[in-house]
């Protein structure tokens, strides 16, 4: 699509795309059925449905990507095994996999909980969740990293406590005898 010389000058567009900035996501979505007509997808949040709005009344106004940069950016997508968009195994962030079909078990308040891992997300009561932290978050009424509230992750605690141990182990035996003497005699 090629632009148009009046179009470059279509004050109507620009002044469209600065006001999305000011909408909520009811708003973004009522200026989509105006603009691009249709409803626009529902799983999008607000600071993208803003860069999709814009770019869609954009692209439709002055034109889009032409048939040569789309093809060199699919060519690219289809060569590059890492593409950003590319579906990933899923797995935490030590690598360790969850595989479709698995079962994370957490006791909660007396409760065992159990979430089956899903080809795309996780089931927990009935429901399906995009992210253990959803679930963790249901469950609990509070914010939580879902791998390390399902034991997928160690925590900074956890951790911290481990390097305490590290530490310990690696102190002289002498110095422990010579400290102890003192912080005993101070204690008595």
């Amino acid at each position: 699509m090629a632009a148009t010389s009046d179009a470059t000058l279509d004050p109507t567009v620009l002044s469209i795309v600065a006001d999305l900035e000011g909408h909520d996501l009811n708003g973004l979505r009522r200026q989509w059925r105006a603009h691009l007509g249709g409803e626009p997808p529902a799983h999008l949040p607000r600071w993208l449905l803003i860069r999709v709005l814009a770019y869609r009344l954009q692209s439709d106004t002055f034109g889009g990507l032409d048939k040569s940069v789309r093809r060199i950016l699919g060519s690219a997508r289809d060569n590059d095994p890492t593409a950003p968009f590319d579906r990933r195994v899923p797995q935490t962030r030590e690598g360790v996999g969850l595989k479709a079909g698995a079962m994370l078990v957490r006791e909660w308040k007396g409760k065992v909980e159990q979430v089956m891992i899903l080809e795309e997300g996780f089931a927990w009561n009935g429901q399906t969740f995009g992210s253990l932290s959803q679930i963790a978050k249901a469950m609990t009424g509070t914010n939580w990293n879902g791998h390390r509230f399902f034991g997928l992750r160690q925590g900074k605690t956890v951790a911290t406590a481990e390097a305490g141990q590290r530490r310990k182990s690696r102190v002289n035996p002498g110095s422990i005898e010579r400290h102890g003497a003192l912080s005993g005699d101070l204690l008595a």
